[in-house]
């Protein structure tokens, strides 16, 4: 399932080849200043001849490891006009097998390892994961080069998969997110493929089932070993891995295409749209500010990561007062994950009634305000550092976590380590920062404003 939807919904619902990998030793994350690195565990990293990166992450989680496949590939990639969703579709068609290992024996051999094994595709990577005996590396690594080296399907089996993609997507067009995500990426984008979701775009996931010859030049362009990065986590030796991986991925051939993705032009002015629900529903406003990619040398990236924390976090006063004080927002959450490319800072509320919804955008828009005109007070600052920091320490619990937290590092910035980058920044932050990009990132003319409510029948 495509993960930007998942976690929208998740989220809504009542209540983110490493060419750049070089060889070297193992070793532990460089020391930011003012402190600890936010990740912990040494990370030793081999680049194979052909590109394939190679990364093992030491784990206390005795007999157990995580063996993730990173693809540098998400709906990003899709630039061809018509063809949108064949990530994702790849995502699907991966577990179909090939000639040794069809997907019945396949599936047969995860079941006889225990394996906890899944995939997710997102705008920037898809990621193909299982959490197994370290016992079994070798078995991973032999059935996993074999499916990324010598996937095969036909025609029909291509159509069958095309065709429950579709039903996925219907599936999740039955709660209203979907169209609020399709809404606001193809409004606040108008050149960069992050104009259509992970998913695709509805006309081109219904024309999946004819595009069986373009299925083959998709999975020919990304699936090389240039593009992809193998991460173990766990109670793995990093010499061990390596001799796997050179005999199972070794003589993997270099991908030769090249593709350009386009960039997207500043936004010159405010962009919206009204979106009705055929069914009850709570109505919604969900904004959108275009923001910088995720380069953890950019200041503005973590002046971003806190200010969402600052202003519309669960200790804020815009939280206090609309959520629980007046009780006006059921949800009020806001986002500023970076991506691969400059993505978007998104803030949504879900509000209890539709006469409220122009007061709380007002109350939105004046905390925005506010905090680009006031700095914020030094000790809220230390505060979201403080939760930031914690809060991420606390989550790499378990291999799956750890090599999640590598890969998706690999993934957005080329670099497994680049989240120590990232929280050295954030502890650099002054107040003036946070101002400083509130005021440049807010502005009306960047802002892309979204609105869901029922439909009213006449």
């Amino acid at each position: 399932m495509p993960r930007n939807f998942a976690c929208l919904a998740a989220l809504l619902i009542p209540a983110i080849g490493a060419a750049a990998l070089a060889d070297g030793p193992a070793r532990a994350p460089a020391e930011p200043a003012g402190g600890r690195p936010i990740f912990p565990f040494p990370i030793r990293t081999t680049s194979l001849e052909n590109g394939l990166g190679v990364v093992s992450v030491p784990f206390d989680s005795p007999g157990i490891i995580a063996y993730y496949t990173v693809v540098r590939t998400g709906s990003r990639n899709e630039v061809e006009k018509g063809l949108s969703g064949f990530a994702h579709f790849f995502e699907h068609m991966m577990f179909r097998g090939t000639e040794k290992y069809p997907a019945e024996k396949y599936n047969d051999v995860l079941k006889s390892l225990g394996a906890d094994s899944n995939a997710f595709t997102t705008d920037d990577w898809t990621c193909y994961h299982m959490t197994i005996p370290a016992s079994a590396l070798a078995t991973a690594v032999e059935i996993e080069a074999d499916r990324f080296r010598n996937l095969k399907y036909d025609e029909p089996s291509f159509q069958k998969e095309a065709r429950a993609v579709l039903g996925e997507y219907n599936k999740s067009a039955s709660s209203p997110f979907l169209k609020l995500e399709e809404a606001m990426q193809d409004a606040a984008f108008t050149k960069h493929t992050y104009k259509h979701t992970t998913i695709g775009f509805l006309v081109d996931v219904k024309d999946m089932p004819n595009q069986y010859a373009y299925s083959k030049v998709f999975f020919d362009r990304w699936y090389r070993p240039e593009n992809c990065t193998i991460v173990v986590a766990g109670d793995v030796k990093h010499d061990e891995l390596l001799s796997l991986v050179k005999a199972n991925y070794g003589t993997w051939e270099r991908g030769k295409a090249t593709v350009e993705i386009p960039a997207e032009p500043a936004q010159a002015e405010p962009r919206s749209a009204k979106l009705t629900w055929p069914l009850p529903t709570l109505p919604i406003l969900f904004l959108g500010y275009h923001m910088p990619a995720a380069d953890p040398s950019n200041t503005d990236v973590a002046a971003l990561g806190a200010l969402e924390q600052a202003v519309f976090g669960e200790t804020s006063p815009l939280y206090r007062d609309l959520v629980l004080k007046e009780q006006k927002v059921v949800t009020l959450m806001a986002d500023a994950q970076p991506k691969r490319d400059p993505g978007l800072f998104s803030i949504l509320a879900r509000v209890r009634s539709s006469d409220d919804l122009p007061a709380v955008r007002s109350r939105i828009a004046g905390a925005l305000k506010a905090a680009a005109e006031t700095p914020v007070d030094a000790s809220r600052l230390d505060a979201v550092r403080s939760h930031l920091r914690y809060a991420y320490a606390g989550s790499l619990k378990s291999p799956d976590a750890v090599a999640r937290a590598v890969g998706e590092s690999i993934a957005l910035t080329g670099r497994p380590d680049s989240m120590n980058e990232l929280f050295a920044a954030y502890e650099r932050l002054t107040p003036a920062d946070i101002q400083r990009v509130a005021a440049r990132y807010f502005a009306p003319a960047n802002e892309t404003a979204i609105t869901l409510e029922t439909e009213k029948k006449p």
